[in-house]
Parts: structure tokens; C-alpha cells; sequence
């Protein structure tokens, strides 16, 4: 499986996406919009992952290559691509397939319990094997509605849709599946001064080295790429 990145920032590395990759040989190739409007050919890679970024999905003033890397991102699904978007990634899906993209009532920084969205009436076969119960790191002060068909994965108790689905192969994951450590002192470290008084703000020292979180996220994010692995061949998810 061939597995291409849109990135957003030189500070906005990989994580544990580069390990998968590197893990299960996988080839993986990036694209940074900001530096050039020659996107890939559809058909030179089978699984498009957005990255998350610093900036707002409507900056177009400071980011005039947003509209760039929408317009590519609609292509790809158009095509019946898997794509998985994380974090500023998974506000770029809501918005190119229509649904608003706002301020969130709570800003969401640190390791948060997420849950799953599993009842009787709403049962994706993409959260089998996947925990009921989870905690991830969260970065954000925005969050997203559902789109037109799209079936909700995912919520915490700061921000109602923490992900989504759509068509079977198209995921939104307003989270950070992919932190390592070296990923959180990153986050840290350029954009410390976030780090104010608020329900669902920790401490730097909360952040930072825990072990076990950090064991569980990455073991999520390889079933998650797994899941995207086994479908690469037949185009959908469910």
C-alpha cells in the first residue's frame, strides 16, 4: 500500500504514520501544498492521509494554497480514494463535502478520554476491534458537523463529533492518532502559550510522558492503517 501525506508544516511531523509505514514497508510520500500546487497523480498512491496544521481551513488570505489542496482532496474522493484526515485533516473533509467547520464550545488540549459511537441504530463495521474507550491526545479549538451521510465514529466529552465516516472509505478523526512523544513536546514547544485555564486544558507536565496512553495510541493507529490496508485492494471501508 502506497500511502501519500499532505502536510501543513515542517513541525507538523509524521508520528507514529512514519513508523507504520516503515513497520509494514510500506512506501510513504509527501506533499506540502504550501510549497507547491504540483499534487500527486491519483493513481501513483493508494491511501491520501491530511495531516493536521497550525492554520484554519478558511485562512485563505495567509494560506492561499488551501483552496489548492481542497480542490485535491475533493478530486480524491471523487475518484473513490481512501483517504484519512486527522485533525486540521478532518475539518478539511467536513468542509469539502459540505458540512460546517466552526469554533468549538470547548478548546480540547492534552490526553482526554474518547469514546466510540455504538448503539443499536448506529453500529460501523469500522469500529470493530477497535476500543470502546480510549486516551488520545487532543489539540483543538474547532470542530466540524457531520456531513451529509457521513456515520459519527467518535466523541469526547469536550467535542460531540470526534470522527466520522463516509461512503465506507472516507474517515475524520478530529484527534491525534498519530502523537509519539517526540510529537507532544513538539506541540509543546511551539505552541506552549496555548496552554491556558480551561476544562479540558492540561498542564505541560500532564502531557508529557505518559507511557501507557501513548503504548494504546499507537497500537490504534496501526489497526487504524491496517483497516485502510486491507481495503486498499477493494475501495471501501465499512
Amino acid at each position: 500500500m502506497i500511502i501519500h501525506v499532505l502536510q501543513h508544516s515542517a513541525l507538523n511531523t509524521l508520528g507514529t504514520v512514519e513508523e507504520y509505514a516503515r513497520t509494514r514497508g510500506n512506501p510513504l510520500e509527501s506533499t506540502r501544498f504550501y510549497k507547491t500546487k504540483n499534487p500527486p497523480a491519483l493513481d501513483t498512491f493508494d491511501l491520501l492521509i491530511i495531516m493536521g496544521g497550525p492554520m484554519g481551513i478558511y485562512d485563505y488570505d495567509e494560506n492561499p494554497w488551501l483552496r489548492d489542496e481542497k480542490a485535491f482532496i475533493k478530486q480524491a474522493i471523487e475518484a473513490e480514494k481512501p483517504v484519512l484526515g486527522i485533525c486540521l485533516g478532518a475539518q478539511l473533509l467536513a468542509d469539502v463535502l459540505g458540512a460546517r467547520v466552526y469554533e468549538n464550545g470547548n478548546r480540547e488540549m492534552g490526553w482526554f478520554l474518547l469514546k466510540a459511537v455504538r448503539t443499536e441504530e448506529n453500529k460501523p463495521e469500522f469500529l470493530k476491534g477497535l476500543p470502546e474507550e480510549i486516551t488520545v491526545f487532543h489539540w483543538h479549538s474547532r470542530t466540524f458537523d457531520l456531513p451529509e451521510g457521513a456515520v459519527h465514529l467518535f466523541r469526547s466529552e469536550g467535542c460531540k463529533n470526534q470522527g466520522f465516516i463516509y461512503k465506507g472509505r472516507v474517515v475524520a478523526l478530529q484527534f491525534h492518532p498519530e502523537m509519539n512523544e517526540e510529537r507532544v513536546e513538539s506541540m509543546i514547544r511551539r505552541f506552549g502559550e496555548e496552554i491556558v485555564n480551561g476544562p479540558f486544558i492540561q498542564r505541560k507536565e500532564e502531557m508529557l510522558g505518559q507511557e501507557t496512553y501513548l503504548a494504546e495510541t499507537k497500537k490504534f493507529m496501526f489497526a487504524v492503517l491496517d483497516k485502510f490496508e486491507k481495503i486498499a485492494g477493494k475501495g471501501k471501508l465499512e
